[in-house]
């Protein structure tokens, strides 16, 4: 079961982890995403087998907005009611200040680890996949964002070629950062120009071998649901009620 998440449904799992937010987005307590922010964590250990030092690479950013919400929201709240909680040096904190502080910096952990969950459990390929058994989704939409997403990597090796080779060849010495940013565009250029070319080539590739975009009744690679779909969806849920009702069971 370490790797549940890894093996579970991407369509329940994106559908799962798209409603907890849209649910949390109507909590403004600092508790409940507190408590959601802590499951997520908790599931996540003990159901996959994500890197925890690429997660908290990951995170970091995060990491950081959070705290800049929270510092922002102390300083410049609008809404400074209630009794104070913290002075530093003239500035003082009113409970109100920071409830809204917290809630703000909690949400944003939990919406950031929901996310990072979903993207380091989830294999692109299947997720597409998934989509069009599952959710109905047009396999021209979906097998255009899986071509878009192969050429990624593609676009990031050409662009890293065409700098070395203008740089070859006396191009691309600028040392004041603004030129070398107006200096990108000799390279976004030709890159922008082969990848059309590229996208030409797969879009004939594809007609070749009776890529038409109807819909399919049968698939190469199933994508199936089964109990440890039912199992986690139901955890999300417990999970999702018990943050969400903690304040009213702790009184």
């Amino acid at each position: 079961m370490k790797n549940a998440l890894h093996r579970m449904n991407p369509s329940v799992k994106f559908l799962a982890i798209t409603i907890c937010m849209f649910t949390m987005a109507f909590f403004f307590d600092p508790w409940t995403p507190l408590v959601f922010w802590a499951g997520v964590l908790v599931l996540q250990f003990f159901f996959s087998e994500i890197n925890w030092k690429r997660w908290l690479l990951f995170m970091l950013p995060f990491f950081v907005t959070s705290f800049g919400y929270f510092w922002t929201t102390l300083v410049f709240a609008e809404d400074s009611s209630g009794s104070v909680v913290w002075s530093i040096w003239n500035l003082q904190i009113t409970e109100t200040q920071l409830n809204h502080a917290l809630s703000l910096s909690f949400r944003v952990l939990a919406f950031s680890s929901l996310s990072l969950l979903f993207a380091l459990t989830t294999n692109p390929v299947t997720f597409i996949l998934s989509l069009m058994q599952q959710l109905r989704l047009s396999p021209k939409i979906a097998y255009g964002v899986m071509v878009g997403y192969q050429f990624l990597p593609v676009l990031k090796d050409e662009f890293v070629q065409i700098g070395q080779a203008h740089r070859l060849r006396g191009a691309g010495g600028e040392k004041n950062t603004l030129q070398r940013l107006l200096g990108v565009r000799r390279i976004l250029i030709p890159m922008l120009a082969g990848a059309v070319r590229k996208a030409e080539r797969a879009a004939f590739a594809m007609e070749a071998r009776g890529f038409t975009g109807e819909r399919r009744s049968s698939y190469f690679r199933v994508i199936s649901m089964g109990k440890l779909d039912i199992a986690l969806v139901s955890l999300f849920l417990f999970l999702l009620v018990l943050s969400c009702t903690h304040i009213w069971w702790l009184g």
